[in-house]
C-alpha cells in the first residue's frame, strides 16, 4: 500500500527540519560515528574540509547560502563515496566588524561611545552580540541542510583558538618574524585604527586636480587632488629621464614665511630628487614628495634621507605641524583653506575635474588616511631556517602554488594571486579596538615581555591593541584540529583537501593560510582552493538592502524549499563566474522537488502489486535503460569529481524530468498495464532502481526531498540515505 504522504503535494516547510534532526540524531556527520556503526572503514581515505566561518555580525546572506551548498555538496558525495569525511564548522568573532556594529547600536540607544562604558563592559556587550548572532547563523546553517559535525563546532576567538594565536604570535616573535616599528600605515579615523592593504577598498569618485606652485619662484610646478597634504612635503619626485626638470634634480630650495608668497606651514625645505616611479605624463611630471601620508612617498624619503612631518592625526585633523592656522582642522576644511590661500597669492595654475580611486576603509566606507604610526608587523621578506633551506614567508606563498603543492580553480586566478604576493608589503597585524585577541606582549620600564601566558610578577602591562582578525582566521584549518596540540584530527585531516571560498577573500584569508600553515607547521593547509563569484541580481547588479534587489536565503527557504533554493545556486553556476539569480528562478526549482516527488508516487503506484526483491530477468530494452543510467552515473561522477557541480546538476535536472518523467515513465504504462508478465516486472524492477539511483546522485544537490522519499520507501532495506554507498557502476 502506497504512503498516504505520497497522495498529497510535498510540502518542504513540515518535512525539512524533521530531517535535520533525524541526521543530527544519527550522528553521521561525525566521521567517527560513521566508523563506529561500520559504515566507513577505519582505513579509509580522509576527506575534509573547514567552514569559512561567517562572521558573528548578523544573519547569512545569499552568498554565505552558495557556500554551504557547494561545500555540502562535496562532502555529501565523499562521505557516500565511503571516505572519512569530516566538515568543521565555526564562526569568526570580526574584531572590527562587529565592534562597529556594537558601538553603533550603543550610541543609536543610549548616546554612549565604549569609552563611556568602559573596556570590561563593552566587551560584555560585544561578546552577548555575538552569541546572539552565532545562535542564529547556526540556526541558518542548519535549515541549508549543511551537514557539518556539530561536535567539533570552533570559534575563532574561544579558548582553544586563543591558545593557537597566542603560540604562533611567539614563535613568530621569536623567530623575528614579528616586529613592532613605526611605520606608514593606512588609518581609518572613523573606525579609530590601522587596516592592512587589502581591507582598503577604492572607490571612484568626483574630485578636483590642483596644479600649483610652493612660490612664485619655485621652478616646478606640482598636480595633487590634496593639496592639504602639500603642507607636509620635504622634495619633489621628478623621472630621471625627463629631460624638463634634470637641472634641478639634487637641489633644495627654501620656502619661508617672510616671502609672501610662500606656504604658510612656516619655512620648508623642498629638495629635487630623481625617482622611475614618478609619471612623466601624468599632471606635471612632478610630484610632490609627502612622506609621512603616502607609502609610495616614504619609500622614497627612505631612500633620499628626507625628514618625514606628519601634518594629519589619527583623529583625521591637522597637527601642529601643519602651521597654526591649520592645526585642528578636519582634512576637508584645510583643503578649502589652503586652495584660498593659494589663489589669493596667485600660485594656482589649473584646476580639472577628474574621476579618483579613492582609498577607503573597507568596513566603513571612509576615507583613508595613511599616517606613519607605532604598530606591530609580519616581515613577510626576512629570511629564516626551515629545515636545510632558508626562506622566507613570500617565498613559502608563492612556492606552494607554484610548485602545485596546491591547486586553485579557476587557474585563472593563480596569476592574480601571484600578482599580488609578490607585490606585498609587510603585514600591519595590530587594531586599535577592544575586540579580539590581545596583543601578547607585556611592558615594564624599557623592557618587553612576549609568551604563550602573562607575567607572574607585579607591574607588567599588556599592550593595548588586538590581532587583525585574519591573523587567528590565518590558523582555521589546523587550529580547528587541536593545534599547537598534537591531536588524532591534525594527524588525520590535515592538510584539509578542499578549501572552498569566494573570489573576493583569496587574497584576505586564503593567502594568509597558506603563509600561516606553511610557516607553523612546515605543510600546506589544503591541497586545492575552489572559487566561487558573487551572487547578483537577475541583471548582473550587486545585490545590496539600499538598492532593493536583496534576497534573503531563509524567505526564499520559507517559501520554496531548502532544496529548491540549493539547486539554484548551482545549475548556471561555473566556478569562479558571479552567479545571477532571481526569486523566479528559485521557484522554478520548487517545482523540480515536485515532480520528484510525482515521480515517486508514480513508480510506488506502479509497482506496489510487485515483489522486487529479487532481481527479475530483464529485457533488451531494459537492459539499455540501465547502460543508460550507468553512462550517466560514470559523468555525473566525473564531473563532480572535477569540481563541476553545475554540469553534474544539470545533467541531473534533465535526465529526471526531461528523460525519466517525460519519456521513460510514459512508455513504461502500457508496459505495466498491457505488457506480458516478464515485461512487466522487468520494467516494474528497472523503474524501481532508476529511481533509487537517482535518489543517491541527487541527494548531495537536493538532500531534504531525497532523504525524505529514501526513509519512507526504502528504509527498511538501506540505512539512511546520507551514508547510502555512491554507485560505481
Amino acid at each position: 500500500m502506497i504512503d498516504e504522504k505520497f497522495l498529497k503535494p510535498y510540502e518542504p516547510k513540515e518535512t525539512e527540519k524533521r530531517i535535520y534532526k533525524l541526521w543530527e540524531d544519527s550522528g553521521y556527520f561525525n566521521p567517527d560515528v560513521c566508523i563506529e556503526k561500520g559504515v566507513t572503514a577505519k582505513d579509509a581515505e580522509a576527506f575534509s574540509i573547514v567552514l569559512p566561518p561567517p562572521n558573528v555580525t548578523g544573519t547569512l546572506h545569499l552568498g554565505h547560502s552558495l557556500m554551504l551548498v557547494i561545500e555540502d555538496i562535496m562532502v555529501r558525495y565523499n562521505r557516500m563515496s565511503g571516505k572519512k569525511t569530516l566538515w568543521v564548522p565555526g564562526t569568526d568573532h570580526a574584531a572590527i566588524a562587529t565592534q562597529s556594529k556594537v558601538e553603533k547600536i550603543i550610541f543609536e540607544q543610549e548616546q554612549k561611545t565604549r569609552h563611556d562604558l568602559g573596556r570590561e563592559e563593552f566587551l560584555k556587550r560585544v561578546e552577548a552580540f555575538a552569541q546572539k548572532s552565532h545562535d542564529t547563523i547556526v540556526q541558518q546553517v542548519k535549515e541549508m541542510g549543511a551537514s557539518v559535525d556539530w561536535s567539533r563546532e570552533a570559534y575563532t576567538l574561544d579558548e582553544a583558538r586563543n591558545l593557537a594565536v597566542r603560540t604562533a604570535f611567539k614563535k613568530m616573535y621569536d623567530d623575528g618574524l614579528i616586529y613592532r616599528g613605526y611605520r606608514i600605515v593606512n588609518w581609518c579615523p572613523r573606525c579609530s585604527s590601522t587596516l592592512s592593504d587589502d581591507e582598503v577598498e577604492y572607490k571612484e569618485k568626483p574630485a578636483t586636480l590642483y596644479t600649483f606652485k610652493y612660490s612664485k619662484d619655485f621652478p616646478i610646478a606640482i598636480a595633487t587632488t590634496r593639496p592639504e597634504t602639500k603642507l607636509g612635503d620635504t622634495a619633489v619626485a621628478v623621472n630621471p629621464t625627463d629631460e624638463r626638470y634634470q637641472q634641478y634634480v639634487g637641489q633644495t630650495f627654501a620656502i619661508d614665511l617672510g616671502n609672501a608668497a610662500s606656504l604658510p606651514a612656516g619655512r620648508q625645505e623642498i629638495k629635487i630628487i630623481a625617482d622611475e616611479g614618478v609619471d612623466k605624463d601624468f599632471g606635471t611630471g612632478a610630484l610632490g614628495v609627502t612622506p609621512a601620508h603616502s607609502m609610495i612617498d616614504y619609500e622614497m624619503a627612505k631612500k633620499n634621507n628626507l625628514p618625514v612631518i606628519k601634518i594629519i592625526g589619527e583623529d583625521g585633523k591637522m597637527t601642529a605641524e601643519a602651521g597654526k592656522e591649520y592645526a585642528g582642522l578636519h582634512v576637508k576644511d584645510a583643503r578649502k583653506k589652503f586652495v584660498e590661500w593659494l589663489k589669493q597669492n596667485d600660485l594656482i595654475i589649473k584646476e580639472e575635474a577628474i574621476t579618483q580611486n579613492l582609498s577607503v576603509c573597507y568596513r566603513c566606507a571612509y576615507p583613508i588616511e595613511p599616517l606613519p604610526s607605532l604598530q606591530w608587523f609580519i616581515d613577510v621578506n626576512k629570511k629564516f631556517k626551515q629545515g636545510e633551506n632558508e626562506t622566507s614567508l613570500k617565498e613559502l606563498m608563492i612556492s606552494s602554488v607554484r610548485d602545485k603543492k596546491i591547486e586553485i580553480l579557476p587557474e585563472r586566478f593563480e596569476k592574480t594571486y601571484f600578482h599580488w604576493i609578490e607585490n606585498l608589503r609587510d603585514w600591519c597585524i595590530s587594531r586599535q579596538i577592544w575586540y579580539g585577541h590581545r596583543i601578547p606582549v607585556w611592558y615594564k620600564n624599557k623592557e618587553i615581555y612576549c609568551d604563550i601566558n602573562p607575567p607572574t610578577e607585579d607591574g607588567w602591562m599588556q599592550d593595548p591593541d588586538t590581532l587583525d582578525t585574519w591573523f587567528s582566521s590565518g590558523l582555521w584549518t589546523f587550529s580547528t584540529l587541536g593545534w599547537p596540540n598534537e591531536t588524532a584530527d591534525l594527524k588525520t585531516y590535515h592538510p584539509t583537501t578542499v578549501m572552498e571560498t569566494g573570489v573576493d577573500i583569496l587574497f584576505f584569508w586564503v593567502a594568509r593560510m597558506i603563509l600561516m600553515t606553511t610557516y607553523l607547521l612546515n605543510d600546506i593547509p589544503f591541497k586545492t582552493v575552489y572559487l566561487h563569484g558573487l551572487v547578483r541580481d537577475e541583471k548582473g547588479k550587486k545585490m545590496s538592502k539600499s538598492a532593493g534587489n536583496g534576497i534573503d536565503p531563509l524567505d526564499m527557504i520559507e517559501k520554496y524549499g531548502s532544496d529548491a533554493t540549493r539547486i539554484s545556486l548551482i545549475i548556471g553556476n561555473a566556478p569562479g563566474n558571479d552567479l545571477k539569480i532571481s526569486e523566479n528562478k528559485i521557484k522554478g526549482y520548487k517545482n523540480f522537488s515536485n515532480k520528484i516527488w510525482n515521480i515517486t508516487r508514480f513508480v510506488l503506484t506502479n509497482t506496489e502489486d510487485a515483489d522486487l526483491s529479487v532481481k527479475p530477468t530483464l529485457t533488451e530494452n531494459d537492459l539499455a535503460l540501465l547502460q543508460e543510467l550507468s553512462d550517466l552515473t560514470k559523468e555525473i561522477t566525473g564531473d563532480i569529481n572535477k569540481f563541476n557541480y553545475y554540469l553534474a546538476g544539470e545533467k541531473l535536472y534533465h535526465y529526471t524530468w526531461h528523460r525519466f518523467a517525460d519519456i521513460i515513465l510514459e512508455e513504461s504504462k502500457p508496459i505495466i498495464k498491457e505488457g506480458g508478465a516478464k515485461e512487466k516486472i522487468s520494467r516494474q524492477w528497472v523503474i524501481m532502481e532508476i529511481l533509487r539511483n537517482l535518489l543517491i546522485l541527487l541527494h548531495p544537490f537536493m538532500p531534504f526531498i531525497t532523504e525524505e522519499i529514501w526513509t519512507t520507501i526504502l528504509g527498511r532495506e538501506y540505512p539512511s540515505l546520507i551514508v547510502e554507498k555512491w554507485p560505481t557502476k
